[in-house]
């Protein structure tokens, strides 16, 4: 397992299907695990895609439409009886905040988590740590929506060529590393000489809007873009009236906010042949893939290839 991945546990929109199960994405990010859009039946895609659910450290809903969150229930009664030992963080718009209330009082669940509640109704960083940031915005739904970016922090990493070319190995390039510079040969070697710094990697999660410029900020140069791609350019005009994109807009969103992999997601029911949502995403961005649940997605690494599990 690659130490940043996407699960992919269910990729349908209003409907399942035989074949897919509702909307669901686990991102496993060195030690947080976010869980976005757990649709109903998320819990025992976790079973099948043979991860431990107490690795869910914050849980991202987009919005309040059942495909996206009525299986939250069931992910948090799991995550009491496992007793994961940490505070998980349920990040959501503040528009709905009444039907989260609901979802967390709709049984009778010991609900013996630490669960901390974070409504968001505008563009921002939610969370800033060391290695992890939590960034949101609005989109255009039919109600309150946010989509969600994860990032990290860039880091700097030595060039071995530049080290030798400066005189520098053994125990120096720990020092240089651990303070900044070191003496070599009478002169001072700083470490910004003998090192660059790496963008730090990023996934947006796109769900449930129609295209705008928030849309495209969230996505903008991220290396892995979850994005809806609900209908195919055919039907624009009905993706145009119930908030959502089409295939082709998805590709251009991408190749517009210049990501380096386009993953396209939350088809609906009306459609049995995923390739010709590639088809018509291709057109704009050549390197798309179509989600499949139980799909691992490695995140791409700079300079690295993009792939999938």
């Amino acid at each position: 397992m690659s130490e940043r991945e996407l699960v992919v546990l269910g990729t349908a929109s209003q409907m399942p299907t035989r074949y897919r199960n509702h909307n669901g994405y686990l991102l496993l990010w060195d030690g947080e695990g976010v869980l976005v859009d757990p649709g109903e039946g998320t819990q025992r895609q976790i079973l099948f895609a043979d991860v431990r659910a107490t690795r869910i450290t914050r849980i991202c809903l987009t919005h309040l439409h059942g495909d996206h969150c009525l299986g939250l229930p069931g992910v948090l009664a799991r995550l009491g009886y496992a007793k994961p030992g940490h505070t998980v963080h349920l990040h959501f718009p503040a528009g709905g905040q009444l039907y989260v209330e609901r979802l967390l009082g709709c049984s009778v669940m010991d609900l013996t988590l630490d669960i901390h509640l974070h409504p968001a109704d505008e563009a921002g960083i939610v969370v800033d740590e060391a290695g992890f940031r939590l960034s949101t915005a609005p989109l255009d739904h039919r109600i309150p929506t946010m989509g969600w970016r994860v990032e990290a922090a860039p880091r700097r990493h030595l060039v071995p060529e530049r080290l030798r070319a400066a005189g520098i190995d053994g125990p120096l390039v720990g020092r240089l590393d651990a303070e900044g510079s070191v003496e070599v040969d009478g002169r001072t070697v700083g470490v910004d000489e003998v090192s660059e710094w790496d963008e730090g990697q990023s996934v947006a999660f796109v769900l449930d809007t129609r295209w705008c410029e928030a849309a495209l900020d969230l996505a903008r140069g991220v290396d892995l873009l979850v994005c809806e791609s609900t209908f195919l350019d055919a039907d624009e005009q009905l993706a145009h009236d119930w908030c959502h994109m089409t295939a082709g807009q998805a590709g251009r969103l991408a190749a517009e906010a210049d990501v380096r992999q386009v993953l396209l997601t939350h088809f609906s029911q009306r459609y049995d042949d995923p390739s010709r949502f590639l088809a018509e995403a291709s057109v704009h961005f050549p390197d798309a893939l179509v989600a499949e649940d139980l799909m691992r997605v490695p995140i791409p690494r700079p300079g690295r290839p993009s792939g999938v599990q």
